[in-house]
């Protein structure tokens, strides 16, 4: 429906404009009934609609109406799969349409940039690339059904620790690559309804009150045409945060922020123009979702459900098959040991907390999938209200075990270990947990660990078992999807969106999370993740990208359209996979790309494509990518502009960021040459290695030499001109001065550098 926004703006009061910028209550935004501007609602995500039937809350301790739960973002990640996470989207946005919510909060874009962050259940991926991609995909499915989202937390939101106070230190080059780059492509390909800002302060400012951030690079830069909402209780300053770009505050400030707003304008620290320019994002959003409502919508609770499990078993991931254990045999006699099996895990604590429509008892669907004739005894093993040792459930569970082909673990993490609002303090599973896992060791050789948690763990205990399956938090289908991956009825194709460190002591943030005080900076700069243990060599327990599978695939014959372009051109890069296995399964190939000589400090390689394909035994696929600027680029903070930097760049294709199996050297021209001014202090080897100069400092040294007694005088031999050679690298052109003996002046150093720096000619 069309409707003329400005006109209706100049008919509401001041007050009536700035009531529009904070809630109506905890869920809901304001209306103006006199001008048929409607109240709409929004709720937490984003794995499932979490609508609150009472109170107000934003931590899940009030019942909400049930939905479906599907597998939290660090598990939909590990599937890889763009497609698969559209249509989880697309059913969010078919029961939000059921309840009548506008707008679903979510999905999280924020980088893991500790194991440690108590959320990190909630977000994508350490990889700027891989988290976008995800996000894109999630927003995208849930608005092809006319319901809202709010990508969050903007930005740099990467621990619970003094989260709404904390100060994130970051230097700009960073920041662009790795912690906005998450957002960007979300905003750019998918354009998400709202933007919710974070409680952090970010290199000093509030991130509710940042104009560089809010409208400087969200709105202008990237083109974000919806409106920014504060998470809940994050503004500090509301007329300063309406100025800087938020246009929502939530929840409702029972008429203080809108006071606020209103005493601004008439003094003069906030113009109305601002404000009615808020209003009209507002009302944008607002009339949207007025006309994208679907009148008796509903969906089917028993589809969803299954569609939960399908989602659950791609987004698991195999990271250990020794002796191919698994697939297990439905005739094996198969001990269940561990109480996750029968109270599961698989979903997050806080704001994201789902009642589910249904949940899996996973014992029961092991024994569902299974088969009558399975032999199957079940022991709980260890408590799960606390980390206690408790003997008479050990020796129950050793019994058990002893008396078993194979013992099916299940262990993880509790509740109480992980959640929104307070960060872990160590990686490790509880006490109990480990001595079960030592206790069935010692009388079974064939066990196979399955995982519940929401970030990785340290695993001191890997030599004990033979498999390991990482489950992540998968939802209300959780038992369907661990019974068919454990029995072959469904292929693991999940993979790590995140490194598994060793020790928390390897994780790059270890030395500086959650900071000091007020305030944690981000000393590893660009290097989080796999990027830090690529440039560190150091091997993980897990890599990036990793995940097993029980078929085989072999990558061959990677081909290029172009060897040589130039930065404004694409390239496409093409490889053959094949299932050289028995059995159907998904493989998710995946491209890096090298700089192989920089000046600039520069990642080994980083993630700029993947793709998820199906092969059946045998079959072969051809695989494509089209490569842009921005796969060779670096954020230049000096230009503020993304820029490459001419040379050859390596294409590498394989299995994981430590698994590559093919690559492809190319070379990409620069378009964009960077002008560097010289100056006094800079030093000769710099200007050395300026092909644009280089020639003028030859042709000046040869001057030089021929008239400074110091330089005139040094031996020919190669042993004192490579000496010569390295000390004049780093000395600054200040010091000819000293050193030429009277030959080189001051004057002369002035005409030197306005020749170099292009303003006149050296005598």
């Amino acid at each position: 429906m069309s409707r003329d926004i400005k006109a209706l703006i100049s008919q509401m009061t001041l007050e009536e404009k700035a009531g529009m910028c904070s809630g109506l209550d905890f869920w809901h935004l304001k209306g103006v009934e006199r001008l048929g501007i409607p109240s709409i609602m929004v709720t937490d995500g984003p794995h499932g609609l979490r609508k609150q039937k009472q109170g107000a809350d934003h931590l899940g301790l009030f019942d909400s109406v049930p939905a479906t739960c599907f597998p939290s973002a660090a598990g939909l990640a590990s599937s890889w799969n763009r497609d698969l996470v559209t249509k989880v989207g697309v059913a969010l946005g078919e029961e939000c349409q059921a309840e009548d919510v506008a707008v679903i909060l979510g999905p999280g874009a924020n980088i893991k940039r500790s194991p440690l962050c108590g959320r990190n259940f909630e977000y994508f991926s350490e990889d700027p690339y891989l988290s976008s991609e995800m996000a894109a995909s999630h927003i995208n499915g849930v608005q092809s059904q006319g319901v809202g989202t709010s990508l969050k937390h903007f930005a740099v939101n990467n621990q619970e620790d003094r989260r709404m106070s904390v100060d994130a230190i970051v230097d700009e080059r960073t920041l662009r690559e790795i912690y906005l780059a998450s957002f960007e492509g979300a905003v750019k390909k998918a354009q998400p309804w709202t933007v919710m800002c974070s409680y952090n302060r970010v290199n000093g400012p509030y991130a509710s009150e940042d104009p560089y951030l809010l409208t400087d690079i969200l709105k202008e830069e990237w083109g974000h045409e919806g409106f920014v909402v504060s998470d809940w209780g994050a503004v500090n300053e509301r007329a300063d945060g309406l100025n800087a770009g938020l246009e929502l505050e939530m929840p409702s400030s029972n008429g203080i922020g809108d006071a606020k707003i209103v005493a601004a304008v008439k003094s003069g620290k906030l113009s109305e123009e601002r404000v009615d320019a808020a209003v009209e994002r507002l009302l944008r959003i607002i009339f949207m979702a007025v006309d994208n409502k679907k009148e008796n919508a509903s969906y089917d609770i028993e589809a969803h459900h299954q569609f939960a499990r399908e989602v659950a078993t791609e987004s698991m991931v195999l990271l250990k098959n020794e002796t191919n254990i698994l697939p297990l045999s439905k005739d094996a006699k198969i001990s269940v040991i561990g109480a996750f099996a029968q109270t599961p895990r698989y979903q997050g604590g806080g704001s994201s907390h789902i009642k589910p429509t249904k949940l899996d008892n996973i014992l029961e669907e092991i024994k569902n999938v299974a088969g009558e004739s399975a032999q199957i005894q079940f022991a709980n093993g260890y408590n799960l209200a606390n980390d206690d040792i408790d003997e008479t459930l050990v020796t129950e569970a050793r019994a058990i075990a002893q008396n078993s082909d194979v013992t099916v673990l299940f262990i993880g993490l509790p509740d109480r270990y992980e959640s929104e609002g307070y960060d872990r303090a160590h990686l490790r599973i509880p006490l109990n947990q480990q001595h079960i896992i030592d206790a069935l060791a010692e009388v079974q050789d064939n066990i196979v660990v399955v995982l519940s948690n929401g970030a990785p763990i340290e695993m001191p205990w890997l030599g004990k078992v033979k498999g390991v399956i990482e489950g992540y938090l998968a939802g209300q289908a959780i038992g369907g999807a661990i019974a068919d991956l454990l029995f072959g009825e469904a292929n693991p194709s999940g993979k790590l969106a995140e490194t598994f460190p060793v020790a928390l002591e390897h994780n790059p943030s270890y030395l500086n999370f959650p900071g000091e005080g007020d305030k944690v900076e981000y000393k590893e700069g660009l290097f989080v993740g796999y990027r830090y243990y690529d440039k560190k060599n150091l091997a993980p327990l897990f890599p990036f990208g990793f995940g097993l599978s029980y078929t085989k695939f072999e990558y061959t014959n990677i081909q290029v359209d172009k060897t040589t372009l130039k930065d404004t051109e694409t390239v496409k890069v093409t490889v053959t996979v094949k299932n050289i296995g028995k059995v159907a399964g998904k493989e998710i190939v995946q491209l890096y790309v090298r700089d192989v000589k920089s000046t600039m400090i520069r990642p080994e390689k980083e993630l700029k494509g993947f793709e998820k394909i199906e092969l059946q035994p045998g079959e072969e696929k051809r695989v494509s990518f089209e490569l842009d600027k921005r796969a060779f680029a670096y954020y230049n903070v000096d230009m503020k502009d993304w820029h490459v930097e001419g040379g050859e760049f390596d294409i590498l294709v394989g299995k994981s960021s430590v698994g590559i199996e093919l690559k492809q050297t190319i070379t990409v021209e620069q378009t964009v040459f960077v002008k560097k001014t010289y100056h006094r202090n800079s030093t000769i080897g710099d200007l050395m290695s300026d092909s644009s100069v280089a020639p003028l400092v030859n042709e000046f040294f040869t001057k030089i030499k021929e008239s400074s007694p110091l330089f005139s005088s040094v031996d020919e031999d190669a042993e004192g001109a490579e000496m010569m050679a390295a000390m004049m690298k780093f000395m600054p052109l200040r010091a000819l001065v000293s050193f030429s003996g009277g030959s080189f002046t001051e004057e002369h150093l002035a005409g030197f550098l306005a020749r170099v720096n292009g303003q006149g000619v050296f005598q």
